[in-house]
């Protein structure tokens, strides 16, 4: 402190940069090649050449927030969402949050049970959802929802999960889930395509997607949510026909009851490749490709009173995408689009592409060089400072199931 008020910014700095995983800018020098690349990153001062990621042990002992503040208007997640695992035994080839949330860990059915009852307690929500990466893998997901129900049913709280892992389902699942009352379904086979599924590691078993609607159809079910992707490397149209195909299974397996096609939603996002996975070196799909694909699923939407295309805007995924892979040298935009009037841009009606645009142009960046070219092995990428736990050679050897060299 200074004068008992203020504190010596850059000594607060290098104190913080002390402290494992964490990661202060400022602490390390940055040097670009002629072409834009980055050359090198120096660490200055005495800070570590790399930021090792810390990590939460034991997921029963440490800190939840038990008593959130409870809005009195609408919010998207209107609901407890109870965190009951950690990490993913998956490792899908694009998931950023798979490949740095290991190792997995589980929070036990107690502490869950514990934590829930407290959270009933001081918010009164009717909904409890169980989230992780992955919620079915957890080792007690059925008796966890057994202890549930039987707890809350009497008060009419349903209990969710956000999406489900086919392999990990059982035909048991969709009952206990309906337990009180039903609260949607949702899967993500990201690609109707087998080969880009093997591709991505997604290795989901059709037969028993299609089983598990059938059951939920059974169990009073008439809706469905699958998430996709388009644009991802190697992709074909033969892969989004696919797509279409299993969308088209999935709504009219209900018509086997003797009921109308079920209603399906596939929400359809832009693949952007994301650092610390296996495709980092991967160029997203220009513009111009996502909108034909995207008007490629539109015109052969098979039934569109039962199947409703939700398209992730473009624009939105672009702009994900130049600060999913940008780095440092983007800071300047930031604060030129928010003096041009940028805000609130996660709202529609708020986001105005075309000002970020002309912030990029005002200072000089060419939003491609971020997302629509490949990377080298060999370039020094923006992140390279962070160890996540999985090395660059691990990820290389991932990715080249996806991209044979």
């Amino acid at each position: 402190e200074k004068e008992g008020r203020t504190v010596d910014r850059r000594g607060l700095l290098k104190a913080i940069a002390g402290i494992e995983g964490i990661y202060v800018p400022g602490m390390y020098e940055v040097s670009y090649n002629p072409d834009g690349t980055i050359g090198s990153f120096s660490p200055k001062e005495g800070a570590s050449p790399s930021v090792r990621k810390r990590i939460v042990e034991d997921l029963d002992s440490c800190y939840y927030p038990v008593k959130p503040v409870v809005p009195y208007i609408q919010i998207v997640h209107d609901r407890i969402l109870m965190e009951i695992m950690r990490g993913c035994k998956h490792l899908c080839r694009f998931c950023q949050a798979g490949m740095t949330g290991l190792p997995r860990r589980e929070r036990s059915r107690e502490r869950i049970m514990e934590l829930a009852k407290a959270a009933y307690r001081n918010t009164g929500y009717e909904e409890i959802s169980l989230i992780s990466l992955s919620s079915g893998d957890h080792s007690e997901i059925r008796e966890i929802f057994k202890d549930l129900n039987r707890v809350f049913g009497e008060d009419r709280v349903s209990v969710s999960m956000p999406s489900l892992r086919i392999e990990d389902v059982t035909d048991e699942l969709p009952q206990l889930i309906s337990g009180v009352r039903k609260t949607g379904l949702t899967f993500a086979p990201e690609s109707g395509s087998e080969r880009l599924r093997k591709a991505m590691n997604k290795n989901i078993d059709v037969k028993k997607l299609l089983s598990t609607v059938s059951e939920a159809y059974k169990a009073g079910w008439n809706k469905v949510k699958l998430y996709f992707m388009i644009g991802l490397p190697t992709e074909e149209p033969a892969d989004l026909e696919r797509t279409l195909e299993l969308i088209k299974d999935v709504s009219r397996l209900r018509t086997g009851m003797g009921s109308s096609p079920g209603f399906v939603t596939a929400s359809v996002a832009s693949f952007v490749p994301k650092p610390h996975t296996p495709l980092q070196w991967s160029r997203m799909e220009p513009r111009e490709t996502l909108e034909a694909r995207q008007e490629f699923l539109k015109k052969r939407n098979p039934d569109r009173r039962r199947v409703k295309l939700d398209f992730q805007d473009i624009e939105t995924s672009v702009l994900e995408g130049v600060f999913s892979r940008g780095d440092r040298r983007l800071a300047k935009v930031v604060e030129e689009a928010w003096k041009m009037g940028a805000r609130l841009d996660s709202w529609s009606e708020f986001f105005d592409a075309g000002l970020w645009r002309e912030a990029m142009a005002k200072c000089g960046i060419d939003p491609g060089f971020y997302v629509n070219r490949s990377r080298p092995y060999e370039e020094v990428l923006p992140w390279e400072m962070i160890d996540t736990g999985v090395s660059k050679a691990k990820l290389l050897s991932l990715r080249n199931a996806f991209e044979p060299n």
